[in-house]
């Protein structure tokens, strides 16, 4: 079959390269000069620093199979995310450990005492959080909500807290020992020439073709047996129902000689602070040595027609256009949506490439059986 696959980030390559290797011709399209969508790497010509395009990426996960996948493709090369915020004049470690609660509150308390102390901190009269607020205030109380998150969360989000599901909060946790690892996944690591050689190797099959600063129009359909979309969803339909919610960022990039922070990521919790965070991008690979350094300070927005969508903000008025938009999807007749713009969700690089495996399976299962294959790589409610 001549399978479309449009974008040549994760999802596409990932799902081209298994339908070529059953036999299937897959033709990949990208709008963009370069393959590996958002997590694509480029080195500085004048540092020579990896540097994370459209901002940093860390690989982490549980999915051993995954894991083994991405090692297939390249060497990837133990790494630790460590952010650094700096809040109300000082620098703390997240996520909120056993040393940041010490350092905040001025105490050197043991485990059993912190979490009474926190404990007493917390607003226990919250016995279901629904906001990202009250999961903030029922876990960690107000000093470390304001230090921490609040501010954050509205240059981020561009909202109040208050106005904010409590899901987005439960992403990051609280510890009571001196870990601090910010994820908690068994497999942790980078690829050590950066990702876009990952997506390369994927999509380095005779039975895939690529096609770079290709748009996608709307005939290119009807010349293949089926398409997998990893664009936007309303994009497909030609956003005529509106479009959904995104926040998206503007970098402001700039250069420095030696190290200038001292770490990969700054987070800035205050609110008199515009940008929400500076990354080092030398320091994603710490196995190399540059004298210059490349920096990113990042500025949230709201996302524009032109502008790169990033986190979809799923509240009430983006989930109801949601839903006219999946019962659109449910009426095409060869097109399966696939990715994080494809279902509307926020999706770490493990769970992209799990579905788009998944997807691919499913695909090849229906073609077997002739049937229709599955819409929707994964629900998007």
């Amino acid at each position: 079959m001549r399978i479309l696959l449009v974008g040549a980030g994760l999802s596409g390559a990932v799902i081209a390269r298994a339908l070529a290797e059953a036999g299937h011709r897959a033709t990949v399209i990208d709008a963009r000069a370069h393959i590996a969508g958002n997590c694509h790497t480029e080195r500085d010509a004048e540092t020579g620093v990896l540097v994370h395009v459209y901002g940093p990426h860390i690989f982490h996960t549980d999915d051993e199979g995954v894991w083994a996948y991405v090692n297939r493709h390249a060497r990837f090369r133990p790494y630790r995310n460590r952010v650094k915020s700096t809040a109300q004049g000082a620098v703390y470690s997240l996520p909120i450990n056993l040393h940041t609660i010490n350092q905040f509150f001025g105490r050197t308390m043991r485990p059993d005492e912190a979490r009474r102390f926190i404990e007493a901190q917390a607003d226990t009269s919250i016995a279901d959080p629904r906001t990202f607020e009250e999961q903030a205030l029922r876990f960690v109380g107000p000093d470390l909500y304001r230090a921490f998150f609040k501010g954050y969360t509205e240059k981020q989000w561009g909202c109040s807290p208050a106005d904010l599901p409590a899901s987005i909060l439960k992403r990051l946790p609280v510890r009571f020992n001196y870990d601090d690892n910010y994820f908690f996944h068994r497999f942790q690591g980078m690829p050590e020439d950066g990702y876009t050689p990952v997506v390369a190797s994927i999509l380095d099959h005779p039975g895939i073709d690529v096609h770079l600063d290709t748009p996608f129009v709307s005939d290119m359909a009807a010349r293949h047996d089926h398409v997998f979309w990893s664009g936007p969803l309303d994009g497909y339909f030609g956003y005529d129902l509106g479009r959904l919610g995104y926040r998206s960022l503007t970098f402001e990039r700039f250069r420095a000689t030696g190290d200038w922070q001292g770490c990969a990521v700054m987070n800035y919790g205050d609110p008199d602070v515009p940008f929400t965070r500076i990354t080092e991008h030398k320091h994603f690979a710490p196995w190399e040595t540059h004298e210059g350094s490349v920096l990113y300070r990042e500025y949230s927005k709201a996302c524009g027609a032109d502008d790169t969508p990033y986190y979809p903000i799923r509240l009430v008025r983006e989930k109801a256009l949601l839903s006219q938009y999946v019962a659109r999807a449910a009426g095409t007749g060869n097109v399966t949506f696939v990715g994080r713009l494809g279902t509307y969700r926020y999706l770490d690089m493990d769970v992209t490439i799990r579905e788009a495996l998944n997807a691919a399976d499913a695909f090849l299962h229906a073609v077997q059986a002739n049937a229709r294959p599955p819409v929707f790589s994964a629900d998007p409610a």
